[in-house]
């Protein structure tokens, strides 16, 4: 924190090949600061940090308007198409230690394609890689991020629909980390609805009492 009237999150993102981690990390940030694109290869090859400028009316502290920064990690996906896991975890980990580890990480934002089924392994491999990064509590400190959404809405799918349609798998994951998820359309969202998710984002960091993960005393 810079100061009593500005708050700063630190957030990761994390998920497969072409889910739109980029795109959703340039969505919380109101920026183009990492590269997202179509392509038949991972297209993110190492972690890098985008931050976004003072973002005003979204939060109130000691009865006065306090700004907020955003600062995202975006990494390479897991399964990567040219990295093994154990290359994307140690590079993950170093960038979480580097970036915020004085400050601690609020939130692993888990990036999923609301217009594609959870099946058991994908799960699996990637809540194993949190796991590893974040340790035991990592469902404290852990919120999916449903991309895509403007596809399951084109389909028909409201948010109370699609649920009651997901995989067990889905619902599962979504379960064990208390509800914590949003939808985000795939398109550039406009600055009412980036509120929309950052205060649902503050939300949670607020439910979980502001505790911060990762955070170490500078040497």
């Amino acid at each position: 924190m810079a100061d009593s009237n500005e708050m700063t999150i630190n957030l990761v993102v994390l998920g497969k090949t072409q889910t739109g981690k980029s795109a959703a990390g340039n969505s919380l940030l109101g920026s183009s600061d990492f590269e997202s694109h179509l392509c038949p290869s991972s297209v993110t090859t190492c972690c890098s940090l985008g931050r976004s400028g003072r973002i005003l009316g979204l939060m109130r502290r000691n009865g006065c308007e306090s700004a907020l920064r955003i600062r995202v990690v975006d990494t390479p996906s897991y399964p990567h198409s040219a990295l093994s896991k154990e290359q994307v975890r140690d590079m993950v980990r170093a960038a979480l230690a580097q970036h915020f580890g004085e400050e601690g990480l609020h939130l692993a934002l888990l990036v999923l394609r609301a217009d594609l089924p959870l099946c058991p392994d994908e799960s699996n491999d990637t809540v194993q890689l949190i796991q590893e990064l974040l340790g035991p509590t990592w469902k404290d400190f852990t919120a999916v991020l449903l991309t895509h959404a403007d596809k399951a809405e084109e389909a028909g799918y409201t948010e109370e629909t699609y649920l009651h349609s997901a995989s067990s798998t889905l619902l599962s994951l979504l379960n064990s980390i208390k509800h914590k998820y949003i939808f985000l359309d795939n398109h550039s969202i406009i600055k009412e609805e980036r509120n929309i998710v950052l205060r649902k984002l503050l939300n949670f960091i607020q439910n979980n009492n502001y505790q911060v993960l990762l955070k170490h005393s500078k040497k």
